[in-house]
């Protein structure tokens, strides 16, 4: 069983120790020693935690997709040549990137500060684990 220092979980989670620590008195999550004596938190315990406590704003169009994977963000940086562009967007603490047409840029009038939605539906999403994750 995967098991994360409060350290580490505040890392994933996106928060400070201190916050992970007001969690575990709260008794929001469960934190237990290890053979080393180090507070830890047990890995499907912290994935579902993360996954409660993710939110993610209402996406602001209401057009109808099949695509499940929406982020939405603020539009961060247009690079654009005469043909091509590169928009990156913060969603949360997600940084993504699209390549598109400049046409297409300039018809969303995406420039920095501009609330934008990525919607991603991929035929492959590749998945890697570190070393001593298993």
């Amino acid at each position: 069983m995967p098991q994360f220092r409060l350290s580490e979980a505040a890392r994933l989670l996106g928060v400070s120790d201190d916050t992970v620590r007001r969690w575990v008195r709260a008794g929001q999550l469960t934190a237990f020693d290890d053979s080393a004596g180090r507070k830890v938190v047990d890995g499907a315990e912290l994935a579902a935690f993360a996954k409660a406590q993710a939110e993610q704003p209402d996406d602001p169009s209401s057009v109808g997709r099949s695509a499940r994977n929406r982020f939405v963000g603020l539009v961060t940086e247009v690079i654009t040549d005469k043909v091509m562009a590169q928009v990156e967007l913060q969603c949360g603490p997600h940084r993504v990137v699209s390549l598109m047409s400049a046409e297409a840029v300039r018809e969303l009038g995406l420039r920095p500060g501009v609330l934008a939605v990525a919607v991603v539906k991929a035929t492959t999403v590749v998945i890697e684990t570190p070393e001593g994750s298993r």
